[in-house]
């Protein structure tokens, strides 16, 4: 099959112009095969105008939805125009976009481009949980933050801690990414990040840490080596390399970020990374995210 070509930005604007070719972009989406009510299945109904998004109604049970119900644009006051603009520039640019950009380019506040932002990561997250990685998988940890000054390093250190995984081919070339902040380095957090995002039976890749040892008697295939970059270089290569590309884009693109949203941002750049080879239609895949994902408020972000 060939590569979709990217929607480029004079493209976009001419293909969502208005509300109305929004929201028949966002039906086709939702309903593919036609609408079909979410309580009953029943796909006869009516459309009801309203003062901004068309209410359909069931024919069979009543229930009224709109294009927008149960995705992570339900209940906003922002046009569809700038939600699509604001989804299309955050799916475009892999370095990902700030709330700053945002609020520039698509006219909204700084406060409603930082929450649209938040919804789409959750998007993103949302979609990202439904893989598992498999085959050979590297296993490490990582740490996230400025140190506190004159504070430990390493293992003992105060800065976020966060797991990491890496599914690779057999070429040894990297696949797929899993990061997760975790409380601790314990044995037991390691094997919970193993059992959610491995599949049984892989292969895991780990230095010689004590707390992976909890992987030998596990479901997987616990193959530990001692981190030696002179004498073996191949080891944990690739996803130390993924690491330091997983922190230069958070501090290059999202300054002083607070440790609290270190797990949305963390996801942002696997779901970008796990998606690397999709060149084309990236705008399309970033909106079905959103629309397959029920919304996040804002008190629940800030919680």
């Amino acid at each position: 099959m060939a590569k979709q070509a990217s929607l480029s930005l004079i493209e976009f604007q001419r293909k969502f112009a208005t509300e109305d070719a929004c929201e028949e972009h966002l039906f086709a989406m939702k309903w593919p095969q036609g609408f079909h009510c979410p309580r009953c299945a029943h796909d006869r109904y009516y459309v009801i105008q309203s003062r901004r998004l068309k209410l359909f109604e069931c024919k069979q049970c009543g229930h009224q939805a709109t294009v927008t119900a149960g995705t992570v644009l339900e209940n906003t006051r922002t046009s569809l125009i700038k939600w699509f603009l604001a989804i299309y520039l955050a799916a475009q640019d892999k370095r990902g976009v700030s709330a700053t950009l945002i609020a520039k380019e698509v006219e909204v506040s700084f406060r409603t481009a930082w929450l649209m932002l938040h919804k789409i990561r959750h998007g993103m997250a949302e979609r990202d949980s439904q893989y598992t990685l498999n085959g050979i998988v590297e296993m490490d940890e990582a740490y996230f933050g400025s140190p506190t000054e004159g504070g430990k390093r390493g293992r003992g250190t105060e800065q976020a801690k966060v797991v990491v995984g890496l599914s690779l081919n057999r070429q040894g070339h990297p696949l797929f990414a899993k990061m997760q902040v975790v409380s601790d380095l314990k044995g037991a957090t390691l094997l919970s990040f193993a059992n959610t995002f491995i599949k049984s039976g892989a292969a895991i890749y780990s230095d010689k840490y004590s707390s992976y040892r909890v992987l030998d008697d596990s479901k997987f295939e616990h193959h530990s080596l001692v981190f030696d970059p002179v004498n073996h270089p191949d080891h944990l290569h690739w996803l130390h390399t993924i690491i330091s590309n997983a922190k230069a884009f958070i501090n290059g693109t999202y300054h002083g970020l607070d440790s609290k949203y270190l797990p949305s941002y963390l996801n942002e750049f696997c779901y970008r990374f796990n998606r690397r080879h999709f060149t084309g239609e990236l705008f399309n895949r970033l909106l079905s995210c959103c629309c397959l994902t029920s919304s996040i408020t804002l008190s629940e972000l800030t919680a």
